[in-house]
């Protein structure tokens, strides 16, 4: 009894010994390696020199930017992937080498039938000590179209991280010119506004005085202090609006949001973009090159190889395998020989099966269709919304530049009376006011503008910009590639020839089941 109990003691022992332990993550150590790490990546980024061009940001934010880069390590990961899926077209080749032993020899005894005696000679066929080895290859059918068919699905999950790279570039793209534009707006009148922002303070601490002496009437000073506090309000709003998009320019590329850099303030322009082309040029457009649409194409492909996939798998299995053997064992006849065989073998569950999973993937073809119909429907929206907006936008700059210069002409008017002491000293802050505040309403819409015509071409997902960016790729050459890109090649739309559209039986069948069931 007592030694049960300690086999029981000792089993115990071992398996607490052996239970998994896992040591707790410092995420205190992680947020410093962590924060290291980026101090690294951004180290190792080209310094910035000079003042920075739209296109210099757009390029810093195409080399540098983080997201950008996991969806180039997406792209390498599937290219990877689709190497490896070729292996599993190719014969499997294995080796085995083996070194047996023992300390006595291997025989057999003999006993004579008639006296029942047992003999004292024995026999052995195997030395005590024996080298083994074999080479076997084998190829098995239906593992080489599941490798095959595997591959084409791998190859469109290639493509599809390619779309999704594309998606990722023009994304940043927009927010880039977006960012900038807005930025640019800070740069020049953030001075203005902080000079308007002290005249604002000043002038509602002398509104204030005549309040308190009661020297003009009160109704006059209050209008005046309302109106001064709304200029404020307008005033620090637009400061914030402003501050941030300094601060989200640097993020996209790349760098800490407090870096200080100062960027080209381009001279104001009269000249504003024009359309690409038509509505419904635009559209057609979008429906060829959008990422997400040629992505949902891609799955619907995916989708059809699957079904072949689990056709192949109802099919019988037939292997073929050949091998080269050796042993050393010297009582042997031969130490050396080849061997062959055949093997098939069939999985009779896989052939009822089959049609259940055809219908599911089949179902899953319907969604995957119906997402694309719906896909199609939002990007010929968010087109036609996008060329509405940039309409709209043209327009109200171009109203907005006119008030901005009828303002100016009302400034130097009021100047002028201030000298000759027609106009009040109350009159002339608030033009000055009015003034600045419509310089930046003309600054800020301009960048509007340039938003919606990014955005333009961001709803047709054209992405004509095929320069190969590596870590060795000059941001000067990118800057002009994009240059080139969004002043020339932008202005000409690819043509495109309608096809003769046929309608297929799938697509007829569920037409006509459609019908039937509005009947």
């Amino acid at each position: 009894m007592m030694r049960n109990h300690c086999w029981i003691i000792l089993m115990a022992g071992l398996l607490t010994s052996c239970a998994v332990k896992i040591k707790p993550i410092d995420f205190d150590r992680n947020a410093f390696v962590e924060n290291h790490h980026i101090d690294e990546i951004i180290k190792n980024q080209a310094p910035v020199e000079g003042p920075i061009s739209l296109y210099d940001a757009m390029a810093r934010a195409l080399k540098y930017n983080l997201d950008q880069k996991i969806e180039y390590a997406q792209q390498e990961y599937r290219e990877k992937q689709v190497a490896l899926d070729r292996i599993g077209m190719f014969p499997n080749a294995i080796i085995n080498i083996a070194r047996t032993s023992r300390n006595n020899d291997s025989g057999s005894s003999s006993r004579s039938l008639i006296t029942g005696e047992q003999s004292l000679q024995t026999s052995t066929s195997s030395e005590r000590q024996t080298n083994t080895g074999d080479l076997s290859v084998s190829w098995d059918i239906l593992d080489f179209g599941f490798a095959y068919i595997q591959s084409k699905q791998d190859l469109d999950e290639q493509m599809i991280a390619e779309e999704r790279r594309r998606k990722v570039t023009t994304r940043i793209l927009e927010d880039v010119r977006t960012a900038y534009w807005r930025a640019v707006s800070a740069d020049r009148t953030h001075r203005k506004l902080a000079k308007l922002e002290a005249l604002a303070q000043k002038s509602l601490y002398q509104a204030e005085q005549l309040e308190n002496r009661r020297q003009v009437s009160p109704i006059k000073v209050l209008n005046f202090q309302r109106d001064l506090l709304r200029i404020q309000s307008n005033v620090q709003r637009m400061q914030r609006e402003l501050i941030l998009a300094k601060n989200q320019l640097a993020a996209l590329m790349n760098m800490r949001p407090n870096t200080r850099f100062s960027l080209q303030l381009p001279d104001r322009t009269d000249i504003v973009p024009e359309l690409p082309g038509s509505a419904e040029q635009m559209i057609l457009l979008g429906l060829k090159y959008r990422p997400e649409l040629r992505e949902s194409t891609y799955r619907e492909r995916i989708n059809r190889e699957e079904i072949n996939k689990q056709l192949v798998a109802s099919l019988p299995s037939v292997k073929a395998i050949l091998g080269l053997n050796y042993d050393s064992n010297n009582y042997l006849y031969n130490n050396q020989w080849v061997t062959g065989s055949a093997q098939i073998s069939w999985n009779l569950m896989n052939v009822f099966r089959y049609p259940r999973q055809k219908a599911v993937l089949k179902a899953e073809g319907k969604v995957i269709k119906a997402q694309e119909h719906a896909l199609s429907m939002a990007i010929m929206t968010q087109v036609y919304i996008a060329r509405a907006r940039f309409i709209r936008l043209s327009h109200e700059l171009n109203t907005i530049r006119r008030g901005y210069d009828v303002q100016e002409r009302i400034l130097q008017l009021t100047e002028a009376g201030y000298q000759v002491k027609q106009i009040s000293q109350q009159e002339l802050i608030r033009e000055r006011m009015n003034s600045i505040l419509e310089e930046v309403r003309y600054d800020t819409a301009y960048a509007d503008l340039q938003n919606a015509y990014a955005n333009l071409y961001a709803s047709m997902g054209i992405d004509s910009f095929s320069l190969k960016i590596t870590p060795k790729t000059k941001l000067s050459n990118i800057s002009r590639a994009l240059k080139q890109y969004w002043t020339e090649d932008m202005l000409v739309l690819p043509n495109m020839k309608p096809p003769k559209i046929i309608e297929t039986d799938e697509y007829h069948d569920h037409n006509q089941t459609g019908q039937e069931e509005d009947n």
